[in-house]
């Protein structure tokens, strides 16, 4: 399984709640999460088969900054 982090915009609940369709919509992410604690807001997935640019793309494309680690 390889793990995959980002720095994002995803700073609170209601930023997670509007990414968890897009997220759980990927087919190929094992599990995800956000550290909103993290000043970086980390969110992490771990996956066999999603690329880091796909991810990218999808969290874009609803608004959100991100950049992998």
């Amino acid at each position: 399984m390889n793990k995959i982090d980002f720095k994002t915009n995803i700073n609170c609940g209601s930023c997670v709640q509007k990414v968890t369709p897009t997220l759980d919509g990927i087919e190929g992410i094992a599990t995800w999460s956000v550290d909103t604690n993290n000043p970086q807001k980390i969110l992490t997935i771990e996956t066999e088969e999603v690329t880091a640019e796909e991810v990218i793309t999808k969290i874009q494309d609803i608004g959100f900054d991100i950049a992998r680690l």
